[in-house]
């Protein structure tokens, strides 16, 4: 029968990418995890890795393997911790990944308020892409994930939270201060991120659905170093932010909304797979409560806050500005 060990020797073994490295890494003896790695091939009866005179890699069946014992690994190292959610009291550690497109100060800001309102919570915080982020949450890396999506995949449970609505950002020099058609917009040079991107994916299908090709004449996958691009004239950049209060400096002109309106949705995910433990519920529901509160508060200019049914007295979906 399969057991704990073999799951965790072949892991380690993978991801050392050699007998001996696992063995030093775990603290076992090599001809040990080679015979657990044999009886694991054995009753399964495929070849799990591939030997060479660089090392071991996983065949087609071994990183079928590799990713499914992985996710088992990791969610018995949570156990303990779900068990004692199940008390009722948010404790333990939460993994959260978030996207700090629209409010640079987010990521402070919210691990400051969790530190305060849930003190027995441990909150690891990770900064990155929506796609990243996404993929993390699937590889169970991460508990959740403040993200932006422009399909609503099944393939996560969420809570959407609100739509924001696209806008062109130009050198102040070029800059109209009004809306942009997006045939006007295809023909302009733009400095957009390379994708898969939440924002480059929107763009192309509004782009392709009304038949035009865009001006693409520099890809960055960075905000700093687009804006940074768009401060240096060298071309215009789409961006699901409506307000630049945040970024210093005179020289970006007022963002300008795109007609018609092109949108991505920013939503919190976690695994459809594993339901989650107490304290990650309290860490989902006290950002919904921050971003809710941050909306209202800065009246960021197009978005529709989606009502995910916490309150009877709201309606569904509330355009803030």
């Amino acid at each position: 029968m399969m057991q704990y060990r073999h799951l965790h020797y072949f892991v380690s073994v993978v991801e050392a990418g050699s007998f001996s490295r696992a063995a030093s890494t775990i603290h076992v003896a090599q001809p040990a995890i080679s015979q657990q790695i044999a009886q694991l091939e054995e009753q399964l009866g495929v070849s799990l890795l591939l030997r060479s005179a660089r090392g071991v890699r996983p065949t087609a069946a071994g990183e079928v393997l590799y990713r499914e014992a992985s996710a088992i690994l990791k969610r018995l190292h949570q156990l303990p911790g779900i068990v004692r959610s199940g008390t009722g009291i948010a404790k333990g550690t939460v993994r959260l990944g978030m996207s700090s497109t629209f409010v640079t100060t987010a990521p402070t800001a919210f691990m400051q308020q969790c530190k305060a309102s849930l003190p027995d919570v441990v909150l690891r915080m990770a900064v990155s892409d929506s796609p990243t982020i996404k993929r993390r949450v699937t590889e169970h890396e991460l508990d959740l994930g403040l993200v932006l999506e422009d399909e609503l995949a099944p393939t996560f449970a969420r809570i959407p939270l609100f739509r924001q609505r696209l806008f062109l950002i130009r050198h102040q020099a070029a800059s109209k201060g009004k809306p942009v058609q997006l045939a006007e917009l295809a023909s302009l040079p733009l400095i957009l991120p390379p994708s898969p991107n939440m924002t480059r994916t929107a763009l192309d299908r509004a782009f392709a659905t009304a038949k035009l090709t865009p001006n693409v004449v520099m890809e960055v996958d960075v905000v700093a170093n687009i804006i940074a691009a768009v401060r240096a004239d060298v071309g215009g950049s789409v961006l699901p932010k409506g307000d630049l209060s945040d970024m210093s400096g005179d020289d970006l002109g007022e963002p300008e909304a795109i007609e018609p309106p092109v949108y991505v949705t920013c939503s919190i995910i976690s695994s459809c797979n594993f339901p989650l433990a107490n304290a990650a519920e309290a860490v989902r529901d006290l950002l919904t409560q921050l971003v809710e509160t941050t909306l209202h508060q800065t009246q960021a200019p197009g978005v529709e806050w989606i009502n995910p049914g916490r309150a009877e007295s709201r309606n569904n979906t509330r355009t803030l500005r």
